[in-house]
């Protein structure tokens, strides 16, 4: 039995916010350079060759990568040998997202959801936690922005739409969203499950580094499939059209019911911030 103090993972998520607040992860960056040096010209690669200047921008002068600081999304996955001491865990992350919006002078932009109030310091965050074997912690911080977050859907398909219906499902969402959600955005997929678990699978995808594929050969034909039918969408960069309306689909699954099949679709702009770390 490994005990760790909860206030650990208070500084630990602290520090992951700030930085994922002005970071874009590697991945991220990558993609996109890929997606402007596959442009021709035009305003699509006008518009991904801002994206970046901004990205290095926030960099060199620490400030956040976009206006939209995000509502704080972390995920916990705790070793079943630890023992947690100090503060009730929820406190504790949501004591290091309030230190870390006030000191990164990030926008806080949690409210109530009825009177539209301002909790004034961003939390509280939406946790989520997963028991695995093992006494360490994994923690993983992902600040949403809601101009894609709204974008988003849940569909409760037929059984018998199989594959081609979960796949039209992905491409139907990007379609219907357009230029809204900043493309080139990132989509996250979550397959089978019940209702609520569709939608976490989802946006656990988008924590999976861009370009990455799924191990199960069946889920990493429907990413590549439904990235070829997005990007033949010619929504392009910011609307302006052009060969990149995605820079990536990942796909989480679990098993469902027989008379099932729920496809949750998150969609994430092309500011994918996520930070990741072991305590």
């Amino acid at each position: 039995m490994r005990v760790i103090n909860t206030k650990q993972i208070a500084d630990a998520v602290y520090k992951m916010a700030l930085h994922a607040g002005v970071n874009l992860t590697s991945a991220c960056l990558e993609a996109l350079r890929s997606a402007r040096d596959g442009e021709d010209g035009g305003a699509a690669k006008f518009a991904l060759e801002t994206i970046l200047e901004n990205a290095d921008t926030a960099v060199r002068k620490t400030m956040p990568v976009c206006q939209d600081t995000g509502m704080a999304v972390v995920i916990l996955e705790i070793g079943q040998e630890v023992y947690l001491e100090g503060e009730l865990l929820g406190d504790a992350v949501n004591d290091g997202v309030r230190r870390a919006y006030k000191d990164g002078y990030f926008r806080k932009s949690v409210c109530n959801p009825i009177t539209r109030v301002n909790t004034g310091d961003n939390t509280p965050a939406v946790i989520h936690t997963e028991i695995v074997k093992g006494d360490k912690i994994k923690i993983t911080f992902l600040p949403k922005g809601f101009g894609s977050e709204n974008m988003s859907r849940l569909y409760m398909l037929n059984p018998a739409q199989g594959v081609e219906g979960i796949i039209s499902a992905i491409v139907d969402t990007v379609k219907i969203a357009g230029s809204r959600p900043c493309p080139p955005v990132y989509v996250g997929v979550g397959i089978g499950g019940s209702f609520d678990t569709c939608a976490y699978l989802a946006k656990k995808a988008l924590a999976r580094d861009v370009g990455t594929k799924n191990p199960d050969k069946d889920i990493a034909e429907i990413e590549s499939e439904a990235l070829n039918r997005i990007n033949g969408l010619n929504i392009g960069c910011q609307g302006f059209h052009g060969k990149t309306t995605a820079i990536g689909v990942s796909c989480e699954w679990a098993p469902t019911h027989i008379a099932g099949l729920p496809v949750a679709v998150n969609i994430q702009c092309h500011c994918v911030r996520c930070e990741k770390e072991i305590i």
